[in-house]
């Protein structure tokens, strides 16, 4: 019999016998555990200098993890809410590792502060520099509400980025969450749950908890919702154990200074360039299953004029399904990677080509 005969046989086997998937499922984790490995910048200047804002600067920090590559495009890859940056791009590693190391920042668990994620992310970019490195910068949802807060502000200006990637952005609280007047056509859960949140008596930690615990639930059911009716690998498997992980671990004040962390996040109004190197948006056919129907961003980047000035060298792309049963859903990197991956890598290939990237 021929191997290319097997695999399918195997592969069956493994999914009917649950012990096996088990064992798949740990070693796939495993694996990964192997290749992404902690890093600490040499320099940390900028985050050693807010030690004393914080009362736990533990409760703040991010966790920087590095898996090698080859290349000298490193990219750096932040996270929406859930899950972690090591596990939102699992099936993008091996194309960001074609051009280079790959960075994560994962978000604390007991708390979150904006000033303190800028801070480690400009020392990380400012220490991938004093190598002759230019990072891309590969944000997701709420991610991509921090690399815009982080591009706005003064702390950004002496650093060199190479390229910025932003995945179904989020760049306001509207974006998920309307104001009273504005609320036709139903109401999405999650828009439920953070209307909840942000308005829930900050003096008052049961409510607060209350909030965020439904929260947890309504992640939860999220990613459920992508999982129904598909065939989960192991490395699927194993990232749904992290997601859910993520989910019960991280403490109410952890989730709920997230979302205030978006509350502060401005809306793009104010149209002037965001980013004036090479940028890509990906936007997913489905997005108004979760951003609201008077999203500010959503307007912005399909308004061809008004994005070409927030990224006056981007590309807007629409992230198209060719099943039409299984339209691509808000940042679904893990279960639509075959239609993101051929985006990200046209795009990193021009990157690479600087005359062509300058041409286009």
């Amino acid at each position: 019999m021929k191997p290319e005969s097997v695999l399918p046989l195997v592969k069956r086997s493994i999914q009917k016998n649950p012990a096996i998937m088990g064992v798949a499922t740990a070693a796939s984790g495993l694996i990964r555990q192997m290749s992404i490995k902690p890093y600490v910048p040499r320099t940390r200047r900028r985050e050693l200098s807010l030690r004393g804002n914080f009362l736990s600067i533990h409760q703040v920090h991010c966790g920087i993890f590095r898996e090698k590559g080859a290349g000298t495009i490193p990219t750096i890859v932040l996270a929406g809410f859930v899950p972690d940056a090591t596990e939102v791009a699992e099936f993008q590693r091996p194309l960001f590792k074609s051009y280079g190391d790959i960075y994560y920042l994962n978000y604390p668990r007991n708390g979150f502060s904006t000033e303190m994620f800028s801070a480690q992310l400009a020392d990380l970019i400012e220490e991938l520099n004093s190598k002759g490195e230019k990072p891309v910068l590969f944000s997701i949802s709420f991610g991509c509400g921090l690399l815009a807060s982080f591009l706005r502000s003064d702390i950004s200006k002496s650093l060199q980025i190479r390229g910025v990637v932003m995945a179904s952005p989020v760049l306001c609280t509207e974006d998920l969450v309307r104001p009273k007047e504005q609320r036709t056509g139903g109401v999405r859960m999650l828009e439920s749950n953070l209307r909840r949140i942000l308005t829930a008596n900050p003096d008052n930690p049961e409510e607060i908890n209350r909030q965020i615990e439904r929260a947890r639930r309504c992640f939860q059911a999220l990613f459920e919702a992508g999982a129904e009716n598909r065939k989960l690998t192991s490395r699927h498997l194993s990232i749904r154990k992290k997601i859910m992980d993520v989910v019960q671990k991280t403490t109410f004040l952890g989730g709920y200074e997230r979302v205030l962390a978006l509350q502060h996040f401005a809306i793009p109004v104010d149209v002037k360039p965001l980013f004036t190197g090479p940028a890509l948006v990906l936007l997913a056919e489905a997005e108004e299953n979760i951003l609201v129907p008077t999203s500010p961003t959503l307007s912005a980047m399909n308004d061809s004029r008004t994005s070409r000035v927030i990224f006056p060298h981007g590309a807007i792309e629409h992230v198209v399904s060719s099943d039409e049963g299984d339209p691509v859903a808000h940042a679904s990197l893990i279960f639509h990677y075959r239609n993101y991956n051929p985006l990200l890598g046209s795009w990193y290939g021009r990157l690479h080509a600087p005359g062509l990237m300058a041409a286009l």
